[in-house]
């Protein structure tokens, strides 16, 4: 059973054992094997423009014994962390989010970037079924769809319109190497995966809402 454990500034996705894991992460991006997927929180101030991320990146998960993770970075606050859990037919997919909509952007467009706006969507992804590398790759198209959907339910308005997801999101997509070929709509594992993603990233897109219109003055 996969366990997952907060120790500020870390989150952990620990897989109980080692498999392929698909994903742009900062920390072993592509198609890796490992254990862990983990998040770094980070404030905006960690990371001055001139700064070598992935060089300080490495040494913050070697101080950590934690360099074979799979990683993300965030500057959103991980304790607010989302996890859904979504079965279909024989598939179990699990969701682990978090999320931020300060750095959000528009398909087909960019906005200047905000050096003080860094809130992004990291979205873990663990399936129990057996997939093939095409199968993978699919199901990383299905979580990167309802992510986007999520986002666009949301309702959030910017200059080139309706946001549509941020600048830096991430997905990782675990899995164990199986004989499952298909991960589409019309398959268990797509609407496993498909479920327990846009549970995850809808919830913690109404949470950022909700937080930024709080900590707004008057």
């Amino acid at each position: 059973m996969s366990r997952l454990q907060l120790a500020r500034p870390w989150l952990c996705l620990d897989l109980a054992c080692e498999m392929p894991v698909l994903s742009w992460a900062v920390n072993r991006p592509g198609l890796v094997r490992a254990r862990r997927i983990m998040w770094r929180e980070v404030r905006n101030a960690d990371l001055p423009v001139d700064l070598d991320v992935e060089d300080w990146l490495d040494r913050e998960l070697t101080a950590r014994q934690a360099l074979d993770a799979v990683c993300f970075l965030t500057s959103c606050d991980i304790g607010r962390h989302v996890d859904r859990t979504a079965t279909a037919g024989s598939v179990t997919a699990r969701a682990v989010a978090t999320v931020g909509l300060s750095n959000a952007e528009r398909i087909g467009a960019r906005l200047p970037v905000d050096p003080d706006g860094w809130g992004t969507i990291n979205v873990a992804v663990e399936i129990d079924a057996g997939l093939t590398d095409a199968a993978r790759i699919e199901a990383l198209s299905i979580a990167a769809e309802a992510r986007t959907v999520a986002v666009t339910e949301a309702g959030l308005r910017l200059a080139t319109g309706c946001a549509t997801g941020t600048g830096t999101d991430c997905i990782a997509i675990a899995a164990p190497t199986g004989t499952t070929r298909f991960a589409g709509l019309h398959t268990d594992t797509g609407e496993a995966v498909g479920r327990a993603v846009l549970d995850a990233v809808s919830h913690g897109a109404r949470g950022w809402t909700t937080h930024q219109l709080a900590s707004r003055p008057g």
